[in-house]
């Protein structure tokens, strides 16, 4: 068993590496690989430091750090695989750096492949240790509920398929191998090799009653960066292997699912459906007079989506209409990665690292794209480690909070709360209700009001 935590956050390392150093498993057939991508030289050298520890108490840990850092996680993951020692284990499980497994993890993951050797995946579900901090993480949450239940567990259960959440899952390295392996064409290497593994007919099994807990991001603009990739990535993948899943020997229906479901619908479709009928067709009607849209679009169907999504959340319901606002609020985000995926524009190869750190959100750090060069390699030898003075590491001054300014988001509000204003004025109730407490969520996100402020 190789276990897998792919370091990049400072603040968040010592408890994961802890957290999987302490699993519950024979220490001989067990080996942590710690997997830092960081560029910072202060960071590496506390990771360093924290891997050394759990080596003197015996467990079988290594660092690597790669010299090339090219790829992004895939890269990363890639050059951790071809390591000549991975060959001697059957299972990889990978965590990302703000994952705390539960010491029975492997105990209760890895039994589910022996007898099936047709199952390439066994993902675990996530649970949350801030879904309480503020509304931000609340409205989260509900999402991804309803990912995990449903999304999920349904597909697991009809179709022995679903993306894998790139983190918490334990893969057959003979799955990964026989898919082509981590690829780095994409920024969701994780729904990537999950794609190609089910095109070669191995099944994946979403255990809903392990979890493993993690953060959510506290700030907006962490989790307006994070909804990006999660939706520019998927449209780039998509036009990437179309060909293949037409051509591939799955059942049509199971090909009907990957088109439609797993790519279309909640990738491209609600974005667009929501941005365009929301955000710019209702409010231009108010100012068309002869343009009228039945109430039964403007308030039932949306009411209808969002309680369906609610369901598997039930402590959620007092946030069901902050949930339909703010999902609307974020169609603009989505709908642009969407575009910037689908098209190959500027921004849909950007590769934005989630910061994560208990209970201060500090945003997001963005990793430039890096000219492609020859495979990356990796320094692993732990006794050549330099040590630094610990003053070094210190901070120099303490950075202060501030509000940033979205202007897309500012400018809906004003068309919206325009368009509220002149449906007072035409007497169109139900318009006007919506259309004001629409521009006021715009207004309020356009003003970064809403979750934790960034550094």
């Amino acid at each position: 068993m190789v276990t897998t935590i792919v370091a990049t956050d400072i603040l968040v390392y010592q408890q994961s590496i802890g957290a999987v150093c302490g699993l519950d498993w024979p220490r001989p057939n067990f080996l942590v690989q710690v997997l830092d991508d960081s560029d910072d030289a202060a960071t590496s050298t506390l990771i360093k430091e924290e891997v050394e520890k759990w080596q003197r108490e015996g467990v079988r840990i290594l660092y690597r750090h790669r010299l090339i850092r090219d790829g992004y996680k895939a890269g990363n993951l890639k050059s951790a695989m071809n390591c000549s020692y991975v060959k001697d284990y059957e299972f990889v499980v990978i965590f990302d750096a703000d994952f705390q497994p539960q010491p029975d993890f492997l105990k209760r993951t890895v039994p589910h492949f022996k007898g099936n050797e047709d199952v390439g995946l066994v993902q675990a579900r996530w649970s949350f240790v801030n879904k309480d901090e503020n509304l931000l993480t609340r409205l989260q949450n509900i999402n991804l509920c309803f990912h995990f239940e449903v999304e999920q567990q349904v597909n697991g259960i009809f179709l022995n398929f679903f993306g894998f959440n790139g983190t918490a899952g334990v893969w057959r390295i003979k799955a990964l191998e026989d898919s082509g392996g981590w690829m780095e064409r994409t920024t969701v290497e994780d729904m990537d090799i999950a794609v190609r593994a089910h095109l070669k007919g191995w099944k994946f099994l979403f255990l809903n009653d392990v979890e493993c807990q993690c953060e959510l991001p506290e700030s907006y603009e962490a989790y307006r960066k994070q909804q990006h990739r999660w939706h520019s990535g998927p449209m780039q993948l998509f036009r990437l292997c179309f060909v293949d899943i037409i051509k591939s020997k799955i059942g049509f229906w199971k090909k009907f699912n990957l088109i439609f479901l797993f790519f279309l619908l909640r990738k491209l479709i609600l974005p667009f459906y929501s941005f365009t009928l929301f955000c710019i067709i209702l409010p231009m009607t108010m100012f068309i007079p002869e343009a009228e849209l039945p109430a039964w679009v403007v308030c039932y169907i949306p009411a209808t989506m969002s309680l369906l999504n609610i369901l598997p959340a039930p402590k959620s319901f007092p946030f069901i209409v902050p949930y339909l606002l703010f999902e609307n609020t974020m169609s603009v985000t989505k709908f642009n990665a969407m575009v910037s995926g689908l098209f190959q524009l500027g921004s849909a190869h950007e590769w934005v690292v989630t910061k994560k750190s208990g209970r201060s959100s500090e945003g997001d750090l963005v990793v430039e794209k890096q000219p492609r060069q020859q495979r990356a390699g990796s320094a692993s030898n732990l006794g050549s480690l330099a040590k630094e003075p610990s003053s070094s590491l210190r901070k120099d001054s303490q950075r202060k909070k501030h509000n940033r300014i979205y202007r897309k988001e500012l400018a809906l509000s004003f068309l919206l709360l325009t368009a509220a204003a002149r449906s007072l004025i035409s007497v169109q109730g139900i318009h006007f209700y919506f259309l004001l407490f629409q521009g006021v969520s715009f207004l309020v996100v356009g003003l970064d009001l809403i979750g934790e402020q960034v550094e």
